[in-house]
């Protein structure tokens, strides 16, 4: 079984251009990102999926490997698609990884790798962590204050995603320990199968709701496995606009690196 992680990677970013390259403390956003994957188990070959030679270019000169991609993609689940369409071996496993997920720990990547490495029935496969009290109550006020960051899901017994939500979800009325409280990590494992079929369906009303194109498998009963996974202590970010480097610069400073470079 191939496994590929496929980081889509867009030039014309409209809240930052340029944003695959900008530096954090000395290495591109792309460049970590991809050592990310590398360092990944269970991954066989990494690739950055671009419309813009600049972003090829340097990912080709830190030895990574770029594929070329339409201008027309309208995300990064089709510019996944078109990547792996391009590839010379057509893998079975596509995990897409968010060009801006600087900080997302390999483990995790690793643990929905081996999910669909040891499952070869799953569809699709997705991380969350648990969060504890006062991860929830941060999280409550920031969306109290009209935060739209941060995801949430529930899931079945089986670990299979019911639903994906901006709010918190579920609603605690009863005080229960652990927290039932997950909050979803934006990366996702497809088989190959799975994602052409993705790219191929309208987006759902729910999707277009709430603004998460997961629900668009969900709506069309494409189930997905939610891995439980957690940081190790690790913090969480992404870098959304030039505001947001310091801050994550700060964090590799105090927690270290998470890959090599």
């Amino acid at each position: 079984m191939r496994i590929v992680v496929v980081i889509p990677a867009r030039y014309g970013s409209t809240r930052f251009p340029g944003k695959p390259l900008v530096e954090v403390r000395g290495a591109s956003m792309i460049r970590r990102v991809a050592a990310i994957g590398r360092a990944a188990e269970g991954v066989d070959r990494v690739v950055v999926a671009t419309d813009d030679e600049r972003i090829a270019e340097h990912v080709r000169a830190f030895g990574g490997e770029a594929i070329m991609t339409p201008e027309h993609c309208r995300n990064g689940t089709e510019r996944a698609y078109a990547a792996a369409q391009e590839m010379g071996e057509t893998p079975d496993v596509v995990i897409n990884l968010q060009g801006d997920a600087i900080l997302t720990p390999p483990w995790i990547v690793g643990a929905v790798a081996k999910t669909m490495r040891e499952n070869p029935s799953l569809a699709m496969a997705t991380p969350a962590t648990r969060m504890d009290a006062a991860t929830y109550e941060r999280f409550k006020t920031a969306k109290a204050a009209g935060d739209v960051g941060g995801t949430t899901v529930v899931s079945r017994l089986d670990g299979y995603a019911m639903y994906f939500s901006k709010q918190l979800i579920p609603f605690l009325r009863n005080a229960k320990t652990p927290l039932p409280v997950m909050q979803h990590v934006g990366l996702y494992a497809y088989r190959f199968e799975t994602l052409a079929q993705l790219v191929s369906l309208p987006p759902s009303p729910l999707e277009e709701v709430e603004g998460l194109e997961q629900l668009r498998a969900l709506e069309n009963g494409i189930p997905i496995k939610v891995v439980e996974t957690d940081y190790r202590g690790r913090s969480h970010a992404s870098i959304d606009s030039p505001n947001d480097v310091p801050v994550v610069e700060l964090l590799i400073d105090s927690e270290g690196e998470l890959a090599p470079l």
